[in-house]
């Protein structure tokens, strides 16, 4: 079974079924009649190899039917049934025994159905019918493209993510919010339950340190460890009602904005940290945007920590809750793009114009394509609830709300409610370019990759070079298309490449350091598709540059 692993790490109890697995799929046109041609391996899209499938785009006007069989048992039933869905693209209905449990749209976050009415001891059966206007709509659905090439990406439909069910007593905890103090040297534990029988117990190396009977409780921590990319230190918490117990985790660490005297910079934990990062796309060769296994999320991450990266620009697309769980306990920083969407990407007023420094208002949405008031408030939905999704994970060190003018609207008031929903993140508004001044984001965010890099002087905000580099390099046998190739600078051979990424790093961009950079995102971590300017190719199967290479070179990238 694909993705045995229990999905939701910061909030785990005993009660779990995997649903994953063999299903029946149906692919029709809509209006036709339903029939399952094909039986798919849950959770890879249609569209992906790893599925068995892999042999048809799902189009607009089509439909993907899903339908799957399981036996509950009567230990798994308790008072309350969830049916969980980590991430459909993009509209779904759910039927559960025949009668309809729920309807969910947004191709990048999970959701869930109360289904206690409807299961039942023994056999039971799902059904979900499927549409994805993919890039004919506003919705959000990030490099997805039904005619792919360059940077746009093939699209998926679907189920990608895991499917699971669990049963709960009425008493059992809905939610926990977690918010580290480092400089009170405490933790904030806000829970959701209706229970009034808890106890909290916070745990370090399986000994309770401290412990709690209030909803929301504020508990010292003695002898504080501070987490960072250098010592990934977790503590473990334990939460107890009468009939319900869950398991979670969090990290003491702070990310703030300091000055430094000079320039202001990025801090971690108080102190001025470089954050040297890698664009992380997350699209895989046989699997797309879900990731093979477990095992393939933990491996990437290592081998980006081995190199000397400490940071990951996960970039317009939503991960599985594992992925951030591996970042956290393995120690890498994260920078979350929210997934973009709007109408119409047009080359000229997102990649050209910027280089002649056009500006624009981004309240006047009609220039960057974001006129329908539905995908607009569809978007801010999604915001909302990809930071509570997100808010627990000790590895988010930076927000990125909008990238390279990409469906960008209201960019101001949207950072303010952000930071309203969450003040422990720096916030980088429009990653790239059509930066709305001083006064908007906490990040001035630089894209450079035909220029020679340098920063802006007496720039009052935080300089950060949120993507740069894209030296791409052929590997024969390991590319996507023999003929199609798309880099920002090809080079001929892996010396050559060094080479070239050497003079770059410490010619280029090491003297920017004490310009006031403080930090850069170099693209990328592996190829996709016809991009071949990943450190991997796109199969994982060979890594271009030298490990100790690489570590040498990133070695330098920090506060001096």
């Amino acid at each position: 079974m694909p993705f045995p692993e229990y999905p939701r790490p910061q909030l785990r109890r005993d009660s779990y079924l995997n649903l994953n697995g063999e299903w029946f799929l149906g692919h029709a046109k809509q209006g036709e009649p339903i029939e399952y041609q094909h039986k798919i391996l849950v959770p890879f899209s249609p569209e992906t190899k790893a599925s068995g499938l892999g042999n048809f785009i799902l189009q607009p006007n089509e439909v993907l039917f899903y339908k799957r069989e399981f036996d509950i048992t009567q230990n798994f039933i308790k008072d309350i049934t969830f049916l969980h869905f980590g991430a459909v693209d993009y509209s779904c209905i759910c039927y559960v025994n025949g009668r309809e449990v729920g309807f969910h749209q947004g191709g990048f976050l999970p959701f869930t159905f109360n289904v206690s009415k409807e299961i039942k001891i023994g056999k039971n059966e799902i059904r979900l019918t499927v549409t994805d206007p993919s890039d004919t709509g506003t919705q959000s659905r990030g490099k997805q493209k039904l005619k792919r090439g360059g940077i746009w990406y093939t699209p998926q439909s679907g189920i990608w993510q895991t499917v699971w069910m669990e049963s709960v007593t009425t008493d059992y905890i809905k939610n926990i919010k977690i918010t580290p103090n480092i400089d009170t040297k405490s933790v904030e534990i806000e829970l959701d339950t209706e229970s009034e029988s808890i106890l909290v117990q916070i745990l370090s190396n399986s000994e309770v340190i401290t412990e709690s009977t209030k909803k929301v409780s504020v508990l010292s921590i003695p002898d504080m460890e501070l987490w960072s990319p250098e010592n990934p230190k977790l503590y473990d918490i334990r939460v107890q009602t009468k009939s319900d117990q869950i398991e979670s985790y969090f990290g003491m660490r702070k990310f703030s904005i300091g000055y430094d005297g000079q320039y202001k910079r990025l801090y971690l934990n108080n102190k001025p940290y470089f954050h040297n990062g890698l664009l992380d796309q997350g699209y895989w060769s046989e699997s797309l945007l879900t990731p093979p296994d477990d095992e393939s999320m933990v491996k990437e991450i290592t081998l980006m920590k081995e190199m000397g990266f400490n940071t990951l620009r996960k970039h317009i697309k939503i991960e599985p809750l594992r992925w951030y769980y591996h970042c956290d306990r393995i120690g890498m920083l994260v920078w979350q793009d929210f997934v973009c969407g709007g109408g119409a990407y047009e080359t000229w007023k997102v990649a050209y114009l910027p280089f002649i420094g056009w500006k624009t208002d981004d309240t006047k949405y009609k220039f960057l394509n974001r006129t329908d008031e539905n995908g607009k408030r569809e978007f801010i939905k999604e915001m909302e609830e990809t930071i509570s999704l997100l808010y627990n994970s000790v590895s988010i060190s930076v927000w990125v709300l909008f990238n390279e003018g990409w469906g960008q609207f209201d960019s101001v008031s949207l950072t303010k409610k952000l930071k309203v929903l969450d003040n422990t993140r720096t916030v980088d508004s429009v990653s790239g370019w059509y930066d709305q001044g001083k006064n908007s984001s906490d990040l001035k965010s630089l894209h450079l990759y035909y220029q020679k890099l340098k920063v802006p002087k007496k720039e009052p905000r935080v300089i950060v070079l949120s993507e740069f580099g894209g030296y791409s390099l052929k590997t024969d046998g390991h590319v996507y298309d023999e003929k199609k190739l798309f880099g920002y600078k090809v080079l001929p051979s892996k010396e050559s490449l060094q080479w070239e990424y050497k003079k770059l790093i410490e010619t280029e961009l090491l003297p920017l350091i004490k310009q006031g950079l403080s930090a850069s995102i170099y693209t990328q971590v592996s190829d996709v598709e016809e991009e071949i300017n990943g450190l991997v190719t796109y199969d994982r199967k060979v890594v271009k540059f030298d490990i100790p290479f690489l570590k040498e070179l990133n070695a330098k990238l920090k506060y001096h």
